[in-house]
C-alpha cells in the first residue's frame, strides 16, 4: 500500500471514528499534511464512495467533513431506526442510564472510561429518545457533558436525580472510594 492510500485509509478511519464532523484543518493537523493534500485525498475517497456503489457518502459542509449513510439505503436505515427507537432499551442503554443519573453530569470520554466500550450511538439513541441531554462543558467549551433528561425525571415521577433510589447512599460510597489511598500490598 503506498503513502497516499495509507493516508486515505488513515482519513477514512478518522472520519468514521469521529463523533462530530471535522473541520479540514483538524485534518490537516492530524495527518501531518497541507490542506491541498488533504482535500485531494477527500475528492478520492469521496469518488471511491460513489463509484464503489458503496452504502457510506463523503459529506463536505463548509469545510467539515463526515461519513454519511448513502440516499439509497435511506428506507432501510428507517425501519432500522424505529425497531431501536420504539423498542424497549438494552442492558447497555440502561447501563449508560444508570451511569449518567448517579454519576454525572459526565463527558462521553468519562462514560466510555466508566464502561469500557465507546458509547457514542448510545448516547445518541439515548438523546433521540429525549431520556438524556447534553450541553456544553463549563471547564472545557469543546466538551459536551450528559444528565438525566427533565422529561425523563418528570415520566420517573422525580424532581431530581437526588431521588433515585439509594442516590446519597451511593453518593456517600463514592466520596469514602475517591478519598481512599491506594494500599500497597
Amino acid at each position: 500500500m503506498n503513502n497516499q492510500n495509507n493516508f486515505k485509509a488513515i482519513l477514512e478511519s478518522l472520519l468514521f471514528a469521529a463523533s462530530e464532523p471535522l473541520s479540514l484543518s483538524k485534518i490537516s493537523e492530524i495527518l501531518g499534511l497541507e490542506a491541498p493534500a488533504v482535500e485531494e485525498l477527500i475528492e478520492e475517497l469521496k469518488n471511491d464512495y460513489l463509484n464503489n456503489n458503496r452504502g457510506l457518502r463523503l459529506l463536505e459542509n463548509d469545510h467539515y467533513y463526515s461519513l454519511v449513510t448513502a440516499p439509497e439505503a435511506s428506507s432501510y436505515l428507517q425501519k432500522m431506526i424505529k425497531v431501536n427507537f420504539e423498542g424497549e432499551l438494552s442492558g447497555a442503554a440502561l447501563e449508560t442510564l444508570a451511569i449518567i443519573g448517579y454519576r454525572g453530569p459526565l463527558s462521553r470520554a468519562e462514560i466510555d472510561e466508566i464502561r469500557g466500550v465507546n458509547s457514542y450511538y448510545l448516547l445518541r439513541t439515548l438523546l433521540i429518545r429525549g431520556l438524556i441531554e447534553r450541553e456544553v462543558h463549563p471547564q472545557h467549551p469543546n466538551t459536551f457533558i450528559y444528565r438525566l433528561s427533565s422529561d425523563f425525571l418528570k415520566f420517573l415521577g422525580l424532581s431530581s436525580v437526588k431521588e433515585l433510589p439509594d442516590y446519597k447512599n451511593f453518593q456517600e460510597k463514592l466520596k469514602e472510594i475517591i478519598a481512599e489511598e491506594p494500599k500497597i500490598i
